[in-house]
């Protein structure tokens, strides 16, 4: 067990009290003596009153060395009416913590007295020196003061932080340890006020520099500057700025390889790193080398920081601290020093990214959701292609242009899922843009979907449950992304933007034209028009990483309402240089009329570019399958059934051309108009869910293609039309021929 302080412990310390150290001498007995730490024991604060008062509950103390805990503690012992046991945390066992606890229960037993016990280095505590404890500080038993040089909130058992308050003490101001220093140069008693000793301003100065806020450093060392400066001829022991020097030759830092100095330090050196400050990176860097931080230990930060604050910015980053530590390994001290310099610079100075953060999220994703299967395409095909199917599909990209091409990777149910956010800076700046312009494509077949005819035409509304599966199946077996990704290019370079330009978007959809208008007008802005909420939403959420200056305007809505809208905004006035838009018009009913309310909104001058699939020259269905196979006069039914689709006049999907669309842009009063047919085939690969919506007899807004053969066919009919499309094309991969008009228009008013 630790020292019992009583009447014999109070007689051996006072004989032994000349020759203890000056540290030991000067330690202040009582509040008043006490310097420093105004912010705890200053006249007024708590702990302040409950010592006066005895009525401490359970503390601990926490502070760098030199700070005051243990004579805190030594006052406490002086000044309350308590008992006093003192112990080391690491020297006394469970046996010792029991004797404590049974002295401290027959004080109390007999005199009525409360017993504090002080253990230092009460982070050092294990848990059955805790469990041995904690019973008696829960009933009052005992009362804890414990001391650390440790954030206790993270280093001392939780347990014991719960049930006691702690107390920060700060390193020593300047000012208190000068106080410090003339109290023991004057105390004739404890100090040197017997002797005559002078020192130097500047010397007293340095002496209370170097110790950097410990006390006990600072009298350790005046302690030596007096004890080995012989007096002069007139008996005045005089202490210069050489005598101080010799004294305290290096700066005392006060730096735990273990403890808060030194997480917050490498905090600090990291930190400023991140902020790209080159001047205070080799500062804390010098901090901690200087207080003899293990030169590894700091490269192996750096080697994280490089992965995960530069990261892609600056791919080189990593090679560079790798062969600094390489080189450090090699030189060793303290030429390696230059080493870590230049690693330090390098990374404050490098562009920062933690893009890398990304698999974080992956790694996430993976513990909370249930296992994924491998997509067929993308599994091993050296083993059982043959029999499963394994591989069949997979598009090489080597063979396409770009060495990319539109394809799934991700499972099933992860398709749009976001991990990899390159940032604007350095490397990644370069290949942010074609990564968003990819992933835009990809989202566009996988969302909008209107590349694939059949859903496009004959099923316009519905349940969208499954067909986003089945929309990157498709992107797997065809190319939609990458006409998707040739269709915006071709719109949005006859739109012929300046940076400074306005431009709208007519239908937003995934945003496929409009984040690509956000990139070529950075100094001008966007507007976009989505037609459902959910359009809206999902755009809303991609523009919030953007600052709210450079984000596109979204509006939701249909093109009719378009006016008001801009009017709600404010933007009544709004002319734009340029108007986009795919499959804008397409479904119009009054495209003639929409036309004018676009040419309104157009400056003059102003550019209209549009891409609209033209619907009634669509892939018929019948000819993917071999009619010949039915009775002819059902054969001539499907195919009348069908092309009736087309035909229909008031259907405004389809009762229009490329023609009557060029007529309505010149009776709108546009100019120089250019119109462009185009073939866009697509490869197809046809599921049973595919089959099953062409034929799906649920009433939707727009009639299903089985329900359109039901009107002219029988039962019997349709059902063996039905079986044919699956007996021939269930899991075959067709071509599917889309026809898309680019129109090319300019106001000329």
């Amino acid at each position: 067990m630790g020292t019992t302080v009583s009447l014999f412990d109070a007689r051996r310390e006072e004989l032994t009290e000349k020759e203890a150290p000056l540290a030991a001498r000067m330690r202040p007995r009582t509040l008043d003596e006490f310097v420093g730490q105004e912010h705890i024991i200053g006249p007024g604060r708590l702990l302040r009153r409950a010592i006066q008062a005895d009525q401490l509950s359970s503390i601990i103390f926490y502070g760098p060395p030199g700070t005051g805990k243990t004579t805190l503690a030594r006052i406490i012992a002086n000044t309350t009416r308590a008992h006093f046991i003192a112990i080391n945390a690491v020297l006394a066992g469970v046996n010792d913590i029991r004797a404590a606890i049974k002295e401290a229960q027959e004080r109390r037993g007999q005199f009525g007295q409360r017993t504090i016990l002080f253990v230092d280095e009460v982070h050092r505590f294990n848990k059955a020196q805790q469990d041995a404890l904690l019973p008696w500080v829960e009933n009052g038993t005992v009362i804890l003061i414990g001391a650390t040089t440790e954030n206790p909130y993270f280093e001392v058992n939780k347990p014991l932080v719960s049930r006691s308050r702690i107390f920060q003490l700060k390193p020593l101001t300047e000012d208190d340890l000068r106080k410090i220093a003339r109290r023991a140069l004057e105390d004739p008693e404890r100090g040197y006020g017997k002797l005559k000793v002078h020192i130097d301003e500047d010397a007293l100065d340095h002496l209370v520099n170097v110790a950097n806020g410990d006390a006990r450093a600072l009298l350790n060392a005046l302690e030596l500057a007096v004890e080995t400066t012989p007096p002069g001829p007139d008996g005045v022991i005089h202490i210069d700025m050489a005598v101080a020097e010799e004294s305290i030759q290096r700066r005392a830092v006060l730096y735990d390889k273990e403890g808060d100095a030194h997480f917050d330090t490498i905090s600090a050196f990291i930190k400023s790193l991140r902020g790209s400050d080159p001047d205070a990176a080799l500062y804390w860097l010098a901090r901690m080398v200087y207080a003899g931080e293990d030169p590894r230990f700091i490269f192996r930060r750096m080697l994280i920081f490089a992965s995960e604050d530069v990261g892609m910015a600056d791919p080189n980053a990593i090679q560079v601290v790798t062969a600094c530590a390489q080189a450090f390994d090699y030189v060793g001290l303290p030429e390696g020093r230059f080493h870590l310099a230049q690693a330090a610079i390098y990374l404050a100075t490098a562009p920062k990214s933690n893009s890398t953060m990304g698999f974080f999220d992956a790694l996430k994703t993976v513990e909370q959701e249930r296992e994924a299967e491998v997509p067929a395409h993308l599994r091993d095909a050296s083993r059982d292609a043959e029999g499963f199917g394994h591989g069949q599909g997979y598009l090489y990209p080597h063979a396409y242009r770009d060495h990319w091409v539109a394809q799934q990777y991700l499972p099933d149910a992860l398709q749009g899922r976001v991990f990899y956010q390159p940032s604007d800076q350095g490397y990644e700046a370069k290949i942010r843009e074609e990564v968003a312009r990819r992933r835009e494509a990809q989202l566009a077949a996988m969302i909008d979907g209107s590349a694939l005819a059949p859903p496009e035409v004959l099923t316009f509304t519905g349940d969208r449950a499954g067909r986003d599966r089945e929309r990157w199946l498709q992107r797997t077996i065809g190319d939609v992304g990458e006409h998707l990704a040739a269709l915006r290019d071709r719109v949005m370079d006859a739109a012929e933007l300046q940076r400074h330009h306005l431009v709208l978007d007519l239908n937003a959809g995934s945003g496929l034209l409009t984040w690509e208008a956000l990139r070529r007008v950075p100094e001008g802005g966007v507007w976009t028009l989505a037609r459902t909420a959910r359009e809206a939403e999902a755009l809303r959420e991609l523009a919030a990483r953007l600052p709210e200056v450079e984000r596109p305007i979204v509006m939701q809505g249909n093109l009719d309402e378009l006016p008001d809208l801009l009017a709600a905004r404010g933007d009544a006035d709004v002319r734009f240089d340029a108007v986009v838009g795919r499959n804008a018009l397409t479904r119009h009913p009054d495209k003639p009329a929409a036309l004018r309310r676009i040419v309104a909104l157009l400056r003059s001058g102003g550019r209209l570019s549009l891409a609209e699939a033209i619907p009634r020259r669509a892939q018929r269905l019948y000819r993917l399958v071999p009619l010949d196979r039915l009775d002819p006069e059902l054969a001539e039914q499907v195919v009348q059934a069908e092309e009736a689709i087309y035909a229909d006049q008031d259907d405004p999907m389809v009762n229009w051309d490329a023609s009557d669309l060029e007529v309505a842009l010149e009776a709108a009063g546009l100019s120089e108009i250019r119109l462009e047919v185009v073939e866009q085939p697509t490869e197809v690969h046809v599921t049973p869910a595919l089959i099953e919506r062409w034929f799906d007899a649920t009433p939707k807004d727009r009639p299903s293609y089985g329900q359109r053969l039901a009107a002219r066919l029988s039962a019997e009919g349709l059902d063996e039309v039905r079986d044919l499309f699956a007996r021939t094309l269930t899991g075959q991969t067709v071509t599917w021929t889309s026809v898309i008009v680019y129109v090319r228009a300019r106001r000329g008013d």
